[in-house]
């Protein structure tokens, strides 16, 4: 499923309202009648400009690169109906200049003579009228297909991110102030005066006033409303409160730490949940005093070790800390130095040599690829490893343990070690070794080995064999384009008659999720429920119906279809994988399930003294049952390729290699 507007910004509710429509033909006759009668008809508006600033910069500067601004129909607010589809008729696009290096842009919006919108009757006379048509203005890039919404780019139910309106995230993205553009038909419409006692906009206590013909600007943080008819009028697009980074910067160690922490302790995603919850006062009674201590020493490393010891203390994949200069003062000291090998633990418990750093210290001591570890720093090889201190928080246990796995051979530079291992065909034998400065043996196995960071989110290539194989390399990054060569990929494919296709989500780690699987099935995918703590009711609540992947309207079809999964495949590449999962036919194929990463961050970004930012989730997604929706589990393999000594050592891609020889089984 892709929306313009995703699922942590919006609510989807429903309820009923009068509704009617009307053609242009119709609209133009009404406004040409007016005028030949006489009647005044006020110019109205004919431009909107303004502009925004933005604190969270992932969406405006990652996920989309054809930027613009629309009038957007608010009909789906008047019903309360989060499904809406804004009809392509009504969108009016208006220009945006993207200042990204200063987190702001500018934008100009030409207003139509007579407006195409869904017209509300919202006087609450309870007659039947033909009413007005009600407009916010809001951020609307493109995101694949034409530059309108609609089709498999569909835009529903009311902006909330980035619009001209603000809303209400603790009351089910109720519009509670901001600007909104109105066009009426003739002088007999009436429009809300005001919130009413309810506080709530287009209920039946709303008090009115009659609307000027033609266009206005809706001003609802004045009491009451008031009408702009000038002709070009300045409307401010707003980030909502909860989605903005939480700045603590300019606050003491100690103020920043219990403002923070506040927040944490009560909207982490997880809370309720057994082995995800920390022990909040624990935590706190542990960690306060060495921020304290942190801030009496003026020692900014001390509280940035402190904060760091705080993600640690999460069973979560997505918790983490950015320190910048700090990140790699404690590198240096923790990671950067190397003995020039890398290891891998096998299904049966072996830990196999799989990386020897030419002239380096392991090298020199005569270790060779495929040499099994037997101890390291005098402990046996399982407890070593059992007694590694992970880099960072992982949610499930054979995350963790890969994660062991990689950082045995780490540490500071200069540090001494004693290893005993036996090399292929020879005798045991216990070296020492003294770490470099090398991170080639840490490049060789982190994120499972070799990373190019230089790809386009989405690649395609016919095998050899004649396998279409689909690389998605990651949901972070454009993604209209990550779209279009998916697509393309599965129309070439299925025209030239490829057996099968691979689809190969391994190594990403996360984005949007896009409903990928609408291309290849022609049933909705029931997905996770969104929720976010309420400080209203002291729970977390539903952010709108579950989510789900909608049926696209091109469809591809392919006898035989393989999943590729990894434990490198974070959140929203977990979203994704799961929705091809459920795929009639398509079989799912690794070495290890997903990562089972999966909670939403949007809302948990923190900016604390010395630059420091600290992230968590603050939004899971549940099933029916209450359960929690991936994360800790991940998509689960149908097809389990071990690890053992041949997949390890070969340098083949054992999983492609299984996937392509099921294909042609």
């Amino acid at each position: 499923m892709r929306r313009k507007f995703f699922s942590f910004l919006v609510v989807l509710i429903s309820a009923s309202f009068f509704l009617s429509a009307c053609s242009v033909a119709d609209m133009l006759s009404i406004f040409d009648n007016k005028v030949a009668q006489g009647e005044a008809v006020t110019p109205g508006p004919v431009l909107i400009t303004g502009g925004f600033e933005y604190t969270n910069d992932f969406v405006v500067e990652t996920y989309y690169v054809e930027h613009a601004v629309a009038l957007l129909d608010m009909t789906g607010f008047v019903l309360r109906d989060k499904e809406w589809e804004m009809p392509v008729e009504s969108q009016v696009l208006g220009f945006m200049d993207l200042d990204a290096g200063n987190n702001r842009a500018t934008y100009r919006l030409s207003l139509p003579a007579v407006p195409s919108g869904e017209f509300n009757d919202v006087d609450n006379d309870n007659k039947k009228e033909q009413g007005l048509q009600i407009f916010a203005v809001g951020y609307n890039p493109n995101l694949t297909g034409g530059v309108f919404s609609e089709g498999d780019d569909r835009s529903m139910g009311w902006p909330g991110y980035l619009a001209s309106v603000k809303t209400d995230s603790e009351n089910k993205d109720e519009v509670k102030g901001g600007k909104l553009v109105i066009w009426a038909p003739d002088k007999d419409q009436e429009f809300p005066s005001g919130f009413g006692s309810d506080g709530l906009l287009f209920t039946d206590d709303d008090p009115v006033t009659s609307a000027p013909v033609g266009y206005s600007v809706v001003d609802l943080d004045t009491s009451p409303f008031s009408f702009d008819t000038d002709q070009t009028i300045d409307v401010t697009l707003y980030e909502p409160d909860d989605v903005a980074v939480k700045d603590f910067s300019e606050l003491t160690y100690t103020e920043a730490f219990d403002a923070f922490y506040a927040v944490v302790r009560k909207e982490y995603a997880f809370n309720g949940f057994e082995d995800k919850q920390p022990d909040w006062d624990a935590v706190y009674a542990d960690l306060k005093p060495k921020v304290a201590a942190a801030e009496n020493e003026r020692d900014a490393y001390a509280y940035y070790l402190a904060l760091r010891e705080f993600s640690l203390v999460f069973n979560d994949g997505h918790v983490g800390v950015n320190g910048g200069d700090f990140d790699y003062q404690y590198n240096e000291s923790n990671i950067l130095g190397g003995y020039g090998f890398s290891v891998r633990e096998l299904d049966n418990g072996r830990v196999i040599v799989v990386y020897v750093f030419d002239g380096g210290p392991a090298d020199q001591a005569g270790m060779q690829v495929g040499a099994e570890l037997v101890s390291y720093g005098g402990e046996p090889v399982q407890t070593a490893l059992e007694n590694v201190k992970p880099f960072q928080p992982q949610s499930t246990d054979f995350g963790l343990r890969y994660e062991q796995t990689v950082f045995l051979t780490r540490g500071g530079i200069g540090e001494l070690v004693s290893v005993t291992y036996k090399n292929p065909g020879g005798a045991v034998q216990t070296v020492e070794m003294v770490s470099i400065y090398e991170v080639d043996s840490l490049l060789a196995v982190y994120m499972g080995g070799p990373y190019d960071e230089f790809v386009l989110p989405s690649e395609y290539a016919l095998l050899p064999s004649g396998v279409g194989y689909i690389k998605i390399n990651s949901n972070y990054d454009d993604l209209g384009l990550l779209i279009r060569v998916f697509e393309r990929a599965l129309a070439t494919f299925e025209e030239i008659g490829a057996p099968g296709i691979v689809i190969d989500m391994r190594q990403n780690t996360g984005g949007a999720p896009l409903g990928l699987a609408g291309f290849l099935y022609d049933q909705e995918i029931p997905l996770g429920q969104l929720e976010y703590y309420s400080d209203k009711t002291g729970q977390f609540e539903p952010d709108g119906p579950r989510d789900k992947v909608i049926p696209n309207e091109n469809m591809y079809a392919f006898d035989k279809m393989v999943l590729l999964v990894d434990q490198f495949c974070f959140s929203a590449c977990e979203i994704e994988s799961y929705g091809f999962s459920q795929v009639p036919g398509m079989v799912v194929m690794g070495q290890f399930p997903t990562a089972g990463v999966e909670g939403e961050t949007a809302r948990g970004e923190f900016l604390l003294p010395e630059g420091i930012e600290f992230g968590i989730p603050t939004g899971r997604f549940t099933l029916p049952d209450g359960s929690i929706f991936l994360e800790g589990e991940g998509v689960q393999p149908t097809v389990r390729i071990p690890v053992d000594e041949y997949s390890v050592l070969s340098g083949e891609d054992v999983v492609l290699q299984q996937a392509i020889n099921y294909i042609f089984s």
